[in-house]
C-alpha cells in the first residue's frame, strides 16, 4: 500500500504537527509494511532558506514543493504533480492542501481517495476569529465532501468538526514515541518547571513567567526552563516577557534544543508548564508526562481531557495565578511520591505504534469500500 502524507511543514521543522507526521510515517514504513512518503513545502516558515527538493528523513522519502502567499495559507498547486502513484492521500491539518485537493477532486483533476487529520483545525489563536468561523462554516464544510474520512486528533477537535463532518468523522487521538523521554525526570521532587515547544503567542508563555513570579513569592527556590524555537514570537520577545515579570534570574532559555538537550532538561525538573489558549492535542504535555513530570496546564478542552483520562495534572486559570501558585506550592509540599509514576503510566496510554496501526486499518477500510 502506497500512502502519501501531505503536510505543510515537516522535519527539519519542529512542532506538534511535524512530529506527529514524522512518527506516523516512520512507524508505518518500519513496522507495518506501508510505503509511506511525505510531500511538504520547501521552506520552514520561521527560517529564510529553501530546502532540497528531495530528501530521505528517518528512512521516509520526502518531496518538497515551492509555494507562495502567506504562511497562514501557503499556496502550492504543484501538489497535484506528486499524488498520481499513491493508493491514498492522507492530508494533515486544515489549510490550502486540504481545500485544494478536495476541490480539484470535485472537478476531476484527480481521483485519489483521501482522508484528513484535523490537528486542531486552524483555531490556534483568537486572531481573525470571525473570519475563521465563516471560512469553517462555508469553505471547510464544502471541502470535507472531498474526503472519505475526517480524523479528529483530539476530543476537542471531534466536538468542533462533528457538526460539519457527519458520519465521515472518526476520533483517533495522536500518540507519542514512548521511548523518547520516558522516565527521565528528576528522581526526587524539585521546585523546577520546564516548558518546551514553539515560541508562539497562543502558548501564552508570558503567563508562565507571571506564575513563576507568584511561586517565588511563596518559595524562592522555584525556577523555570523555557526551551524551544521562535515562531511568531522571537527569542528577544520571550526574553523581554521574562524581564517584564521580574524573573529573568530564575529562568533559563534554551533555543533550538535537540532531543538530547531536552532529555537533560527534563532530568532537572519535576513539573511541566503550559498555559496555552489553544492546542489541537497537547503533544508536549503528554511527552513530559512520559518523562515523569507533573503537568501544570490551562483549562482548555484538550488539557481537561488529558487530566481526566490520566488522573494526573494541575489545571489552573491563567488569570488567577495567585491561586495557581498556592495550589502548586501545596502540591509540592505534600510530597506525593506516586505522582511521578502515575504521570508515566498516564502517558503510556498514548502510543504511536497503536495509533499507526489504527490508521492503517482506516486506510484499508477506505480502499475496500472504494474497490466495492
Amino acid at each position: 500500500m502506497k500512502i502519501l502524507h501531505v503536510v505543510r511543514q515537516f522535519a527539519p521543522s519542529v512542532g506538534g504537527l511535524e512530529d506527529s507526521v514524522l512518527n506516523l510515517a516512520s512507524i508505518q514504513r518500519t513496522q507495518l509494511g506501508i510505503d509511506a512518503q511525505v510531500v511538504t513545502l520547501d521552506r520552514i516558515f520561521s527560517r529564510d532558506m529553501v530546502l532540497s527538493e528531495r530528501e530521505m528523513i528517518r528512512g521516509i522519502p520526502v518531496r518538497r514543493l515551492p509555494w507562495r502567499g502567506s504562511t497562514r495559507y501557503p499556496l502550492a498547486p504543484s501538489v497535484l504533480s506528486a499524488i498520481g502513484k499513491f493508493d491514498l492521500l492522507h492530508v494533515h491539518a486544515i489549510d490550502f492542501f486540504f481545500d485544494y485537493l478536495a476541490w480539484t477532486r470535485f472537478v476531476g483533476r484527480h481521483d485519489r481517495p483521501m482522508i484528513a487529520s484535523t490537528h486542531g483545525g486552524f483555531f490556534h489563536s483568537g486572531a481573525y476569529t470571525r473570519a475563521k468561523k465563516i471560512w469553517f462554516e462555508t469553505i471547510t464544510r464544502a471541502s470535507i465532501h472531498g474526503y472519505e474520512k475526517i480524523v479528529a486528533c483530539s476530543r476537542s477537535d471531534a466536538e468542533l468538526f462533528r457538526k460539519i463532518s457527519g458520519d465521515r468523522l472518526v476520533v483517533l487521538e495522536n500518540g507519542i514515541t514512548q521511548e523518547k523521554f520516558r522516565d527521565t525526570s528528576s528522581a526526587s521532587p524539585v521546585r523546577h518547571i520546564v516548558t518546551f515547544g514553539r515560541f508562539a503567542r497562543h502558548k501564552r508563555i508570558d503567563r508562565l513567567f507571571a506564575l513563576l513570579a507568584e511561586l517565588r513569592r511563596r518559595h524562592p527556590a522555584w525556577t523555570l526552563v523555557v526551551a524551544g524555537r521562535p515562531a511568531d514570537l522571537s527569542t528577544d520577545a520571550v526574553l523581554a516577557m521574562a524581564a517584564d515579570a521580574g524573573v529573568t534570574d530564575a529562568t533559563r532559555f534554551v533555543v533550538d534544543p535537540s532531543d538530547d538537550d531536552l532529555r537533560r532538561l527534563l532530568g532537572e525538573a519535576s513539573y511541566f508548564g503550559s498555559l496555552s489558549e489553544h492546542e489541537g492535542f497537547g503533544l508536549a504535555a503528554v511527552e513530559a508526562m512520559s518523562a515523569g513530570l507533573v503537568p501544570v496546564l490551562s483549562g482548555i478542552a484538550p488539557f481537561r481531557h488529558l487530566r481526566d483520562r490520566t488522573g494526573v495534572g494541575l489545571l489552573v486559570e491563567p488569570d488567577a495565578l495567585a491561586d495557581a501558585a498556592d495550589r502548586l506550592e501545596n502540591l509540592h509540599e505534600a510530597g506525593d511520591s506516586s505522582l511521578r509514576r502515575r504521570a508515566m503510566d498516564g502517558a503510556a496510554q498514548y502510543d504511536w505504534v497503536d495509533v499507526s496501526r489504527r490508521y492503517v486499518d482506516l486506510y484499508r477500510d477506505v480502499l475496500s469500500h472504494r474497490a466495492a
